[in-house]
């Protein structure tokens, strides 16, 4: 039976993949010039709609007391994971969301109206194949012919596809079904998989509720990245667009802060998300991504994905993922950089 626990961080999520319809076929104005930044105080009445997942960026803006004296409003909307985030940009549903390192390519895939506008890293040793304690699955090589569930379009997605990569496999040699991370979790529990491609906090309560082993970590294999995501329409207006770059340095504060200060934050983000203490600690003390700038090594590296994802027929055609880059607020960041690396 799955864990009540588990449950609890999933039920309250809100999936918008119905707005899949409105991701293409439409006149993409993203790469005018940036508009002048306004004073701050300017921002007062705005609400800023944010994409967030489960124990993602309010709670850690708010552990940080990074939201105590935001001059605009903050509206948050919860999703299970990148994708739908990626759908409700583009829809104009949010302004902004931080995703792992595949959502934005699926976004660029399917010519979504979406910037990336800050990065952030980690080791990516959050994002593991997990199998059952008992398993006869002993490395990625067994996996030929297996059941693995993952979410598609996700960090675990990348990180399975580079797994296979490493092991001489292909996407072909296994039966990947692509599920939620909730039916992910019962389907391994239940047996109906034979191994889960999954990212934390999932990663951390699965290993503390489940008999299981860990197959393969993405450390060394995936790139670790995570991306502060915008919608074009919202960095074309002058008042979003400052409250944006704001935004991204509250970000990046807050994670230099979780850095600093770890029990404190593993306490807060436990409470925050309802989850067991422990889970949180092993979550975010590999998980926490630090801010970094969106150079052409961040470039070349999803380029690389990009183009395994095209090569395994996981997105049609092919894309340049600089294309939906825009550095715009690096230079405000990059306070953060140095404290980051």
């Amino acid at each position: 039976m799955r864990s009540l626990v588990f449950k609890s961080i999933v039920s309250a999520t809100a999936i918008v993949l119905s707005l899949t319809a409105c991701t293409s076929g439409r006149d993409d104005k993203g790469d005018s010039a940036a508009p002048q930044l306004v004073p701050i105080s300017e921002l007062a009445g705005l609400t800023l709609r944010v994409g967030d997942q489960k124990g993602g960026t309010e709670s850690l803006l708010r552990a940080a007391g990074e939201l105590d004296n935001a001059p605009y409003k903050i509206e948050f909307s919860t999703f299970t994971f990148g994708p739908p985030q990626i759908e409700a940009l583009t829809a104009g549903k949010i302004d902004f969301a931080v995703t792992g390192n595949t959502p934005p390519i699926f976004g660029a895939a399917s010519k979504a109206r979406i910037k990336v506008v800050s990065g952030y890293t980690n080791d990516a040793s959050g994002d593991q194949i997990l199998v059952a304690d008992a398993s006869p699955i002993h490395s990625v090589a067994d996996l030929r012919g297996k059941k693995v569930v993952v979410g598609k379009g996700s960090s675990a997605h990348g990180n399975l596809l580079l797994q296979l990569q490493k092991a001489n496999l292909t996407i072909k040699d296994i039966q990947p079904i692509f599920l939620q991370p909730a039916d992910a979790f019962t389907a391994l529990s239940q047996g109906q998989a034979d191994a889960w491609a999954i990212w934390d906090p999932y990663t951390a309560l699965a290993q503390k509720q489940l008999k299981v082993r860990t197959l393969a970590t993405a450390t060394g294999v995936a790139n670790g990245y995570g991306f502060g995501v915008a919608a074009q329409v919202a960095l074309r207006d002058t008042r979003r667009n400052t409250a944006l770059s704001d935004l991204v340095q509250r970000i990046a504060r807050a994670s230099v802060w979780a850095q600093a200060h770890p029990q404190e934050w593993y306490g807060k983000y436990a409470a925050a998300i309802g989850i067991d203490p422990a889970a949180a600690e092993l979550a975010q003390s590999r998980s926490l991504r630090l801010s970094i700038p969106l150079d052409s090594e961040v470039n070349a590296s999803e380029q690389k994905l990009a183009d395994l994802f095209a090569q395994s027929g996981q997105i049609q055609g092919t894309l340049i993922f600089s294309d939906f880059v825009d550095d715009r607020f690096d230079n405000a960041l990059k306070q953060f950089f140095a404290k980051s690396q």
